[in-house]
């Protein structure tokens, strides 16, 4: 399918029911994508830290003169941590203002906020008029919800195109409906025992490809439309229907997820910055090259070990905020387009 207006060689999309459903399977998966997206932040954290760490001690390593040489011989603690105090300092308030910001949008005057309470209840209504009941108010249970009501349609394309006498259609609408019910099987799945405030809700909302299967339902109702009847059309777009419930529905979980990382992020940093200002000052304070005499440890000399842990520790809040807006960019581009427009090559 092409995208942006860019051309394809890659087939014919009518020939290309089933697709890529999960985001692994869209992007190719991988660990790359494990890493921008499953893996647990604070984690993540620890990890680029200890890379850093690592770095940092190898360069002790290999270059000369040591580092021992160099802080006796110049002010490198001091340029080193009162530039990392300035950008503690700086960054943690930068960051602090940008969340409030986004956050901004929770703050209003009543009238904004009547109006916000309008829209939600609006889209409840449209939901309950969906589902045929009271709408879960859960966000894992709500999306459960939809893809139910997705599915039960897709049984009901399936019983009212089985009598037709066209063997194409039968063969195309099985394959889709094969494709929707492996899809939907799997992120209900992911959904049990979700809670908001993970990833898992979401990770789970955009493992359900509900673009790609718009386009088909669109595509399946155009090329058949001579053969299709009206109860056929009906079902086609109650089907649609039920699909294009998804999409905002992701949307709006999606951009709560955002915010309540944010908050994450800002307390997270707030909590890291406090020691890493306490260390940085400490090391401008008291530590020289001569702090530790000739100690050494593991053939290098202590403080080299203190400043490599001393230099990653201030680092710290930086990597929480570069976990955090990797995994919140990598989403963002992934879902820019909401409905049925195919924006990775991988789907063409």
């Amino acid at each position: 399918m092409s995208d942006g207006g860019n051309g394809d060689e890659g087939g014919d999309e009518r020939g290309q029911i089933s697709t890529g459903n999960t985001m692994a399977e869209r992007t190719g998966g991988g660990w790359r994508l494990n890493l921008l997206l499953e893996v647990d932040r604070l984690l993540l954290t620890a990890g680029l830290a200890l890379v850093i760490f690592v770095g940092f001690m190898l360069f002790a390593v290999a270059v000369d003169p040591s580092l021992q040489s160099e802080l006796s011989s110049a002010d490198t603690v001091e340029t080193m941590f009162s530039t990392m105090i300035s950008v503690l300092v700086t960054g943690a308030t930068l960051v602090v203002t940008i969340n409030q910001l986004v956050l901004s949008q929770e703050n209003g005057p009543l009238g904004d906020q009547r109006k916000r309470m309008s829209d939600a209840m609006d889209f409840r209504t449209y939901s309950r008029d969906l589902l045929g009941g009271v709408v879960p108010a859960d966000p894992s249970a709500f999306l459960r919800a939809l893809i139910e009501e997705v599915e039960r349609r897709a049984e009901a394309v399936d019983r009212v195109v089985a009598d037709s006498d066209d063997d194409e259609l039968e063969a195309q609408v099985g394959e889709f409906i094969d494709s929707i019910h492996g899809n939907a099987q799997a992120v209900e799945d992911e959904l049990e025992g979700s809670s908001f405030g993970t990833f898992d809700v979401l990770s789970a909302a955009l493992d359900f490809n509900y673009s790609w299967k718009i386009y088909q339902v669109e595509r399946l109702s155009s090329d058949f439309e001579d053969e299709l009847d009206e109860g056929q059309r009906r079902a086609f777009d109650d089907l649609r229907t039920s699909l294009a419930m998804f999409g905002p529905a992701r949307e709006h979980i999606k951009t709560l997820y955002f915010e309540w990382a944010l908050v994450d992020l800002s307390q997270y940093i707030i909590y890291a910055v406090v020691p890493a200002l306490v260390v940085a000052g400490g090391m401008l304070g008291f530590v020289g090259g001569e702090t530790f005499g000739s100690a050494r440890f593991l053939g290098l000399p202590v403080v080299t070990w203190v400043v490599g842990v001393a230099f990653t520790i201030t680092l710290i809040p930086f990597l929480v905020f570069l976990s955090y807006i990797l995994r919140i960019a990598t989403i963002a581009k992934r879902t820019l387009a909401i409905g049925p427009l195919i924006l990775r090559d991988s789907q063409r």
